[in-house]
């Protein structure tokens, strides 16, 4: 599929851009372009594919996506290599887990090939926007919503893909520090056959008033357990969970349908038993973890995302009281897997995976 190119009217100027991704933070500094790309069904599927200025869409007041919630996203990230080019960390899988997403949610599916052109375009296109700060990237959002107007419960025959960026620094204000999870009692993330699995909109929704009582407690980030028991650790709002054990074994949550299956996540599996460690994809309860914490077998936590790479646990609270991990610090093999994972995508570190692919 070709994309027509529509020139940007007024680009912003050098020295704005250049003010701005001096100290960018996470999710507010966006770049000038977009790609958008239309799927009808009566038109034969997807259509229409262009770049150019980041702008407002238009939508009827009757779109199924403000009424009946079918939208789906991904998040990526592109790195600046030592050559002064640009790479994308593991884009197939973003891609696939896309359409996993779409069609948990009814919507259509996108070829992988032409959600991968669209991403490379959208860099290729703003890569002057790429902060020159330590840590910094272009995060990628791809999302996709249905746009059909109409009022009745059945999947929608229009939707729109748009990909946009963000010019990025640190997920977190203050940098690579231990965070304070909150237990949640009252709320669940996802229950068993739900859509847990599908990164949607509405399962970060269901999150932020859960994180808000986090917050009140003077935490970070909540982690939720599972729907029927309330006792299996499952996941943070956006990140996933490991445990390292001073028997040489890791325990990560298995991937039940409940849980968004990480990338970062993925990847981390495969570096830890590089390491030498036995990492074990099995359920590890709330009781479990304190207990382990408090007699030591529990090293350290390692929470997990796109956005914040790899960030330590370095305390737990719930209305039962508190507990530390380790000393309550940044932990050995989180500081590692950090190192060699940012490393790896940022070109310091051999790729011995394949996981990189350069763009230009």
């Amino acid at each position: 599929m070709q994309f027509t190119r529509n020139p940007h009217p007024a680009p912003t100027h050098e020295n704005v851009r250049k003010a701005a991704i001096a100290d960018p933070g996470f999710g507010t500094v966006f770049t000038d372009h977009m790609v958008t790309i239309d799927y009808d069904e009566a038109k034969g599927g997807w259509h229409s594919a262009q770049i150019g200025p980041r702008e407002a869409i238009a939508l009827d007041p009757a779109a199924s996506v403000l009424h009946y919630a079918q939208e789906i996203f991904e998040g990526m990230k592109a790195y600046q290599q030592p050559d002064g080019s640009m790479a994308l960390f593991r884009p197939e899988e973003n891609a696939r887990r896309f359409n996993d997403s779409a069609r948990r949610m009814a919507m259509p599916e996108i070829p992988e090939k032409l959600f991968f052109d669209a991403v490379k375009l959208a860099v290729e296109t703003d890569a002057e926007w790429m902060p020159p700060v330590e840590g910094g990237s272009l995060y990628i959002r791809p999302f996709m919503f249905a746009s059909e107007a109409f009022l009745g419960v059945r999947p929608a025959k229009q939707y729109k893909f748009v990909v946009i960026l963000v010019s990025s620094g640190n997920y977190f204000k203050n940098g690579v520090n231990p965070v304070h999870i909150w237990v949640s009692q009252d709320y669940v993330r996802a229950a068993p056959g739900g859509t847990g699995a599908a990164k949607t909109g509405g399962n970060y929704a269901a999150s932020l008033v859960p994180q808000a009582e986090a917050i009140a407690q003077g935490c970070d980030q909540v982690v939720f357990l599972d729907a029927t028991e309330k006792k299996w650790v499952e996941e943070l709002g956006g990140m996933n969970l490991f445990f390292i054990r001073s028997d040489g074994s890791v325990i990560t949550p298995p991937l039940t349908g409940t849980i968004l299956p990480g990338i970062t996540r993925d990847s981390l599996i495969a570096m830890l038993r590089e390491e030498g460690l036995e990492v074990r994809e099995e359920p590890y309860s709330i009781q479990q973890w304190r207990e382990e914490a408090e007699n030591g077998t529990l090293l350290e936590t390692i929470a997990c995302g796109t956005a914040a790479v790899v960030t330590p646990v370095g305390k737990v609270s719930s209305p039962e009281g508190s507990f530390k991990i380790g000393a309550g610090g940044i932990g050995q093999m989180a500081q590692k897997m950090r190192e060699r994972l940012v490393g790896i995508q940022t070109g310091a570190v051999a790729d011995t995976h394949g996981w990189i692919t350069t763009l230009r």
